[in-house]
């Protein structure tokens, strides 16, 4: 798979019934092609994989993959269980999806062989690509990760810990096995801010939770980032810094604030599903806040 381009995670709509509204995910999809997304992650952590039925993930993936068309790669998301991460890649596999972002097992706690199996056992059931997500309850070395590399179908690593030493570590590890041909990517909430930080380790490519809902300040950013244009740091400053300060005052608002976002931009995608909470009236009016100020900076360059 080759992604150009800023990694769009969808959010998935959620109607006034609290069903999946495929309708509005067919928009919400479209819209991020239109400006420009590098990749559609669609039924990741974004997409309340956690919350989605089997039935519904399936129609997530297929939605997605159908909107896309072939345009960028669609990589749907799986994990868990490990029963349940190898129907959620067969399904992904069968419904046309691109690759699988791998997720962690289910609130365990292994040692790095255990973890290794986890991929193994998904990378031999299913034959499609698997990029594998670093964070929470799966955290590799640099060794085993180079052991994680060699797996057939293994061809990515997202990174959502934020340990720069042992991500550089990781890189190194695997670039000598591999190659240039594996990919990595940073997987923090709100990568903006730690774009240079990654880049300097080898990593340039990052998932955009903004760009759900803000892809003008998004793109502008990428844009700018890669050419060194102050606008980036501007940005940080009046959209993004904000943006994370908001965000960590509650867990789960990670997601909570995109789908706050796309609400205020318009998007009918209905709220968070359990145990994710709404924002208060006031956070969403000063989520509001920030949405201008970062298309302010951007109208103005």
């Amino acid at each position: 798979m080759d992604f150009d381009g800023i990694l769009f995670f969808p959010v998935t709509p959620f109607d006034k019934r609290g069903a999946v509204d495929e309708a509005e995910l067919e928009r919400h999809v479209s819209n991020g092609l239109e400006h420009g997304a590098g990749g559609v992650f669609a039924a990741c952590g974004t997409g309340e994989i956690h919350a989605l039925s089997a039935e519904e993930h399936g129609r997530v993936v297929a939605r997605s993959v159908n909107v896309t068309a072939g345009r960028v790669p669609v990589v749907a998301g799986a994990g868990g269980s490990v029963r349940t991460a190898v129907e959620q890649a067969a399904a992904a596999r069968d419904l046309g999806a691109d690759g699988v972002l791998l997720l962690p097992p289910y609130l365990v706690s292994a040692p790095q062989r255990g973890l290794i199996e986890y991929v193994r056992t998904v990378t031999e059931s299913v034959d499609i690509p698997v990029i594998v997500y670093q964070r929470a309850n799966m955290v590799f070395t640099p060794e085993s990760a180079a052991e994680l590399a060699d797996l057939p179908g293994v061809v990515g690593f997202k990174d959502g810990v934020g340990d720069l030493g042992r991500m550089h570590q990781i890189v190194l590890a695997i670039r000598e096995r591999r190659g240039p041909g594996f990919t990595f990517f940073n997987g923090l909430p709100t990568a903006e801010l730690t774009f240079n930080a990654y880049k300097g380790v080898g990593v340039p490519l990052y998932s955009s939770a903004a760009f759900a809902f803000v892809p003008e300040v998004a793109s502008a950013f990428y844009t700018a980032a890669h050419a060194g244009d102050p606008l980036a740091d501007t940005l940080v400053k009046v959209f993004y810094n904000p943006l994370v300060k908001l965000r960590d005052r509650t867990p789960g608002y990670a997601v909570s604030l995109v789908k706050a976002g796309a609400r205020l931009r318009g998007a009918a995608v209905g709220g968070v599903r359990a145990p994710f909470t709404e924002l208060s009236e006031a956070e969403e009016a000063e989520l509001a806040e920030i949405i201008d100020a970062g298309l302010a900076a951007v109208k103005e360059g």
